[in-house]
C-alpha cells in the first residue's frame, strides 16, 4: 500500500489539487508542465492544453479578450516582468491572470477564477452608484466627520447650502476649515457655540439632537446630529428659514391685531399678569372706546372706518411712556397699560390726553371726520391683582363713562360692579322673557285730527317682569338692541300685533315699530308677510315705522327691502320725523305714506315760533308730496288746536289716549261703535 502512494509524484498530487490553474512555459514558450485545473478555468476540453503546447495555443483560447491575449503573448516574448491581468473568458467568466518569470528563462503562468469577486465588486459598485444617486439628491445636506471633526463624506446639497468649493468637500477637511470660510462667506452660525451645543447635546443623549441655528446671512437652518460609535456623527442640514418665518407669522398674527399691528387681548393679557406678578408696583388698566364710531362705519363705509381706527391707533401710541403699551381688543375697543405708575394722578394725566388728542379732528380721505372716546380706569393691586379682573373693572368703569355723557374717564369704583351686575341680570332676565310670555303688547289710538275717530293704534311693548314689576322701555329696549335680543322680541311683536288687529274692524289699522336691527336680517320681508298670513290681516292695515337711523345703516339694502314690503301693500312712516340729520333727503329717497312730526316740536308750538314754522313746512311739503302727517305727543286742547291750524291730518297723544292693553282697546272700540250708532 505504502508503495503504491509512493509511486505518484508528489508535485502532481499538489498540482490536480489547486484552485488555481498553473502552467510552467519553458524558454520556448512551450508548456512543460501543467494542471487540469488550468484547462477548466479557460473553458477548454480536457488534454487541449497539454504538455508542448505553445504560449499561441493558449492565447488562441482567450479569443474573448483577443487584446488582453495579444498583450500576453507580446509581454512573455519581450519582457521579463511580472504581468498581472484580468482577463474575460466569455460569458462574465473573469480570471485573474498572473505570468511570472522564473530561472533558465521559463514562465510560471497562474490564472484564477474572479468572477465570484468581480460580481461582488460590480454588486458593491452599483451600491455605491446608487448610495451617491440618493445622496447627491437629497433635499436636505448631508455630511459626516469622524471622532476628529474631519469630514467623511459630505452630498451635493450641503455643499450648495454653504456654497462650499469642491476641495473643501474633500475627506479629510477639518470642521474648522469649513467654519472658517463660511465665516468669510457670511453663511457661518450666527452664535458659533450653539451650532456645537447641539453636537455635545447628541453625543450625550447617544441619540439624534435637532436644533434651528441661526446664521449671519439671515437664513434658519434646522441641523440633526446623530452619533457614531467611533465617536464620529452624522448630521442632516436642512434650511428652515421659509417655515420658520411662517411659524413667527403665524404666532405673530395670533397675539396681533391685523388692522393696526398692536398687540391683541391674548398679548395684553400675558403682559398684564407678568407685570402684576411683580410685588411692589402699581399699574393702571385704561380701556378705550371710540365714541359716535358706529356712525362713521354706517355713513361712510367700513374702509374709511378701517383707516380711522389706524390713525387713532397712531394718535394713541404717540401719548404713551416707554414702558406704556397698547393693545386693540376688536371693534373700537383699545387697551392702555400703564406697568409703573405713581397712582390715580398719572393715570388721570394719561386719560385727559388721550381724550384730548382723539377729539381732535381726524382727516380720512379727504374726510374730515370728528369722534370722541370715553376711558375707564382700573388701578392694580387695587382693583384687582390678575388680567381677567382688572381688565374687567376697568371695563365695568368705562360703561359708567359712557352712561356719564361719553367724551370723559372714569375710575372704577366699587359699587358700579353692582350696577354691572344689575344690568347683567337683566340682560339674562330679557333672554327668559319671550321664553316665558313676559311681554304685552299695549296700544295708543291715532285719531283723525277733524273727526277725532280711531283710524288705528301704535303697538308699544310692555314687559311684566315677575319681580321688579313693569319694566319701562327706556330701560329694557336699548339692551335688547345691544344684545340683538330685539331681533326676535321685535318678530314676536310683528306677529302679535297682527293677530291682534285682525279681530278689529276693517278700518282700523296697526302700526308696528322696526329696529334698525332687523333690517340687517335677510328674512324681514318673509317674516313680514308670513305674520300677515298666519293672522288673517291685509297688507293696508300694517303699518310699519322706521326711523332714519334704519337708511343709514347699509342705504342701498335698507330701501330695496322697504320697497319689496311696501310692494305688498303695507303701508310704511318714518318716525321721530325732524330729528335727524338727514329728514328731509330720505323723503326723497323713498316714497313713505306717513310722516310722524317729534313730540319735541309739538310740545314748543305755544311757546317757539320755530317749531310752529317747522311743523308748518313739514306739513305742507307732506300735503305736496301726497303723505300724511301725524302729530305725535299731543296732550293738551291747546296743542290739539295748534296742529289742526298747521293742518296736521292724524294726532297720538295722551289727550286722546294712554296705551292700553288688548282688553282695553276692545272697550274702546265697542264705545266708538256704540256712538257712531
Amino acid at each position: 500500500m505504502r508503495a503504491r502512494m509512493f509511486m505518484t509524484n508528489p508535485l502532481d498530487i499538489i498540482l490536480s489539487n489547486m484552485q488555481q490553474g498553473v502552467a510552467f512555459l519553458n524558454a520556448d514558450l512551450r508548456v512543460v508542465l501543467v494542471n487540469d485545473r488550468f484547462a477548466e478555468l479557460l473553458r477548454v476540453p480536457k488534454g487541449q492544453i497539454a504538455v508542448g503546447v505553445d504560449a499561441n495555443a493558449i492565447a488562441g483560447q482567450m479569443a474573448a479578450n483577443r487584446d488582453q491575449s495579444q498583450i500576453w503573448l507580446l509581454h512573455l516574448l519581450m519582457n521579463s516582468t511580472a504581468l498581472h491581468q484580468q482577463i474575460e473568458i466569455g460569458d462574465g467568466w473573469l480570471l485573474a491572470f498572473t505570468s511570472t518569470p522564473i530561472d533558465h528563462d521559463g514562465w510560471l503562468v497562474q490564472c484564477e477564477d474572479m468572477s465570484p469577486l468581480a460580481s461582488l465588486e460590480k454588486t458593491l459598485a452599483e451600491q455605491r452608484g446608487l448610495f451617491d444617486t440618493v445622496l447627491d439628491n437629497m433635499p436636505h445636506g448631508l455630511c459626516m466627520f469622524d471622532a476628529d471633526k474631519n469630514l467623511m463624506l459630505c452630498n451635493a446639497a450641503y455643499a450648495r447650502l454653504y456654497c462650499l468649493p469642491e476641495q473643501l468637500t474633500r475627506s479629510g477637511t477639518p470642521l474648522q476649515h469649513i467654519l472658517d470660510y463660511r465665516q468669510t462667506l457670511g453663511n457661518a452660525p450666527a452664535h458659533r457655540e450653539s451650532y456645537f451645543d447641539v453636537v455635545v447635546e447628541a453625543a450625550l443623549k447617544g441619540a439624534t439632537a435637532s436644533q434651528n441655528i441661526a446664521l449671519m446671512d439671515g437664513r434658519v437652518v434646522k441641523i440633526s446630529h446623530k452619533p457614531m460609535e467611533n465617536g464620529g456623527y452624522v448630521a442632516a442640514h436642512e434650511d428652515v428659514t421659509e417655515a420658520v418665518r411662517a411659524d413667527e407669522q403665524i404666532r405673530y398674527m395670533a397675539s396681533h391685531d391685523p388692522l393696526t399691528g398692536l398687540p391683541n387681548r391674548t398679548l395684553l393679557r400675558e403682559k398684564i399678569d407678568r407685570e402684576l406678578s411683580l410685588d411692589g408696583k402699581t399699574s393702571a388698566v385704561l380701556c378705550l372706546d371710540l365714541d359716535h364710531f358706529k356712525e362713521v362705519n354706517d355713513t361712510l363705509g367700513h374702509a374709511v372706518g378701517d383707516l380711522l381706527l389706524k390713525a387713532v391707533a397712531d394718535r394713541l401710541a404717540d401719548c404713551l411712556r416707554e414702558g406704556d403699551s397698547i393693545a386693540r381688543l376688536g371693534g373700537d375697543e383699545f387697551v392702555v397699560f400703564q406697568a409703573d405708575v405713581r397712582g390715580r394722578e398719572q393715570a388721570s394725566t394719561l386719560a385727559k390726553r388721550i381724550v384730548e388728542v382723539v377729539d381732535k379732528i381726524f382727516v380720512i380721505d379727504g374726510k374730515p371726520i370728528r369722534i370722541g372716546v370715553s376711558i375707564g380706569i382700573a388701578i392694580a393691586p387695587d382693583d384687582g391683582d390678575a388680567a381677567d379682573s382688572i381688565l374687567r373693572r376697568a371695563d365695568t368703569a368705562l360703561y359708567k363713562a359712557k352712561s356719564n355723557g361719553r367724551g370723559t374717564f372714569c375710575f372704577f369704583e366699587t359699587a358700579m360692579d353692582a350696577n354691572r351686575q344689575e344690568r347683567r341680570n337683566l340682560e339674562l332676565d330679557l333672554q327668559r322673557a319671550l321664553e316665558h310670555n313676559q311681554f304685552e303688547i299695549y296700544y295708543q289710538p291715532q285719531v283723525d285730527a277733524a273727526s277725532e275717530q280711531v283710524v288705528g293704534f301704535e303697538a308699544l311693548l310692555r314687559w311684566h317682569h315677575p319681580e321688579r314689576g313693569l319694566v319701562p322701555p327706556a330701560e329694557f329696549i336699548p339692551l335688547a338692541e345691544e344684545t340683538g335680543l330685539i331681533v326676535p322680541i321685535g318678530e314676536w311683536v310683528l306677529r302679535q300685533a297682527c293677530n291682534d288687529a285682525a279681530g278689529w274692524p276693517a278700518d282700523i289699522c296697526v302700526a308696528v315699530n322696526l329696529s334698525p336691527l332687523q333690517f340687517r336680517s335677510q328674512t324681514l320681508a318673509h317674516t313680514v308677510v308670513s305674520a300677515l298670513s298666519d293672522a288673517g290681516l291685509p297688507a293696508s292695515r300694517l303699518e310699519l315705522e322706521i326711523t332714519e337711523s334704519v337708511l343709514l345703516t347699509d342705504n342701498e339694502t335698507a330701501l330695496a327691502t322697504l320697497h319689496h314690503i311696501r310692494g305688498l301693500g303695507v303701508r310704511i312712516a318714518m318716525d321721530d320725523f325732524g330729528t335727524g340729520y338727514s329728514s328731509l333727503s330720505y323723503l326723497r329717497l323713498f316714497p313713505f305714506d306717513k310722516i310722524k312730526i317729534d313730540q319735541s316740536f309739538i310740545r314748543e308750538l305755544g311757546s317757539s315760533k320755530d317749531c310752529a314754522a317747522i311743523v308748518k313746512a313739514v306739513v305742507d311739503l307732506g300735503a305736496s308730496l301726497g303723505i300724511t302727517t301725524t302729530a305725535e305727543g299731543v296732550e293738551t286742547k291747546d296743542q290739539l288746536s295748534r296742529v289742526r291750524e298747521q293742518g296736521c291730518g292724524e294726532i297720538q297723544g295722551y289727550l286722546f289716549g294712554k296705551p292700553l292693553p288688548l282688553s282695553s282697546v276692545h272697550d274702546l272700540i265697542r264705545g266708538r261703535l256704540t256712538s257712531a250708532a
